[in-house]
């Protein structure tokens, strides 16, 4: 398969209630996104500068993108796509046409305008990702439960109605990372584009134990 990564800079535009104007802005070439500024408190995974450093390096990938969302010059948050890392799972199948929603990230005092979901929608926007299996891998230990104030069950909730936002739904499975909480789930949405030989392998990488679907 030689897969078209279809890329096409979509900007949309958001006023706060505190008359803020944001811009959301994606797949963000790396050059572009070099001259931005991160957040400080854009830390959940490393520090701001490091993690800079890290998404330049996915938007110069042939399928990585960055969606953004930015005041002015600097990044108050972000949502990664990228294949899967070599050591997981979800690349046994060899698939170019499966994508991973990594990371998503929005600065503390910009979390509560509905940012994430803007993100997500602009990232599909334009079918961009109809040629694609998407899928997302949420484990709680990841959460920031501490900063939202809210347990478990409720961020469970919050990145479920988050993702279905694309039209992401819960996918089972039965690999050990996801199987080893009942909050971790994953998630996934299959491009109108895919082909039925993708996505029975994708059922083949999602259950090693085929019994079970």
């Amino acid at each position: 398969m030689d897969l078209e990564h279809r890329k096409k800079l979509q900007i949309d535009r958001l006023r706060t209630r505190s008359n803020l104007e944001l811009v959301i802005e994606g797949p963000v070439p790396a050059d572009r996104l070099s001259t931005y500024a991160m957040h400080p408190s854009l830390d959940a995974f490393r520090r701001p500068s490091e993690q800079h450093i890290a998404l330049v390096e996915i938007a110069e990938l042939e399928e990585g993108r960055i969606i953004l969302a930015r005041h002015d010059d600097t990044v108050v948050g972000y949502v990664t796509f990228h294949y899967p890392d070599e050591l997981e799972r979800w690349s046994e199948g060899g698939m170019e046409d499966l994508i991973e929603l990594g990371a998503i990230e929005v600065a503390d005092e910009y979390r509560s305008f509905g940012i994430g979901k803007r993100m997500i929608r602009l990232a599909f926007a334009e079918e961009q990702l109809e040629n694609v299996i998407v899928y997302t891998t949420e484990y709680y230990w990841h959460w920031d439960l501490e900063g939202t104030g809210l347990n478990v069950w409720d961020y469970r909730s919050m990145m479920e109605n988050l993702m279905k936002t694309s039209g992401m739904v819960w996918y089972a499975t039965d690999d050990p990372e996801i199987c080893s909480h009942p909050a971790n789930c994953l998630m996934v949405r299959i491009g109108k584009d895919v082909p039925l030989s993708s996505i029975e392998r994708f059922d083949s990488v999602r259950f090693h134990d085929r019994f079970m679907y």
